[in-house]
Parts: C-alpha cells; structure tokens; sequence
C-alpha cells in the first residue's frame, strides 16, 4: 500500500516536471521570436522618438532575459553539466576507443 502511493506520488512529480520542462521550451520559442523582432525593430527605428523606443526595447529584452534565466534556473536546477557520471561516460569512451585504436594497429 505504501509502495503505491510513493510510487503515484512519484509519477505525479515526474508529470509535473515535464510539465515545467515543456513550459519553459515554449517560453524560450517566444522570447526567440519577441528577441528577434525587437531587434529588427532596433535596426528599423528612426524618428522622434528614437531614443524613446531604443530605451523601451532594451529594457524589454533586459527584464525578459533576467526571467528567461530564473525560468531556467528553476526547471533545470538539479542538471549538472559536467558531473561524476559524465566524467566517468568520458573516460569509459576515451579508453575504449584507446582499446580498440590499438587493437586495429598491427592485426
């Protein structure tokens, strides 16, 4: 009985969390797009109000940007890019190709 609720409660937090992961790929495909034309709109830009517009635009891109990386932060916290498991794959893969380098030398 036990057993089945840490496992329900379990999946419900692996639900959750991909849940979180899609949200934030969504979120990163807007922010590219919303970049992309505030920065063509940077290049565009002449008028009187220049410097008016300018200022808006970067302030957007600032602002998002400082929560595109908390968004990350929060999703993707407990991801290690270059942990012990890595470490130990890298070396197991560079030692068997070393292997087998050796081997196909002189057969």
């Amino acid at each position: 009985m036990e057993s089945d609720n840490s496992k329900e409660q379990q999946l419900l937090e692996a639900k959750k969390h991909i849940r979180r992961v899609k949200l934030f790929y969504i979120h990163l495909a807007g922010y590219l797009v919303v970049v992309a034309l505030l920065l063509y709109n940077l290049y565009i830009v002449e008028g009187t109000y220049t410097h008016t517009i300018i200022s808006l635009n970067l302030s957007v891109l600032l602002l998002w940007t400082v929560a595109m990386f908390i968004n990350y932060w929060r999703v993707f916290k407990e991801r290690k890019m270059f942990n012990k498991s890595w470490e130990n794959k890298k070396i197991k893969s560079y030692l068997d190709k070393k292997d087998i380098e050796e081997t196909k030398m002189w057969e």
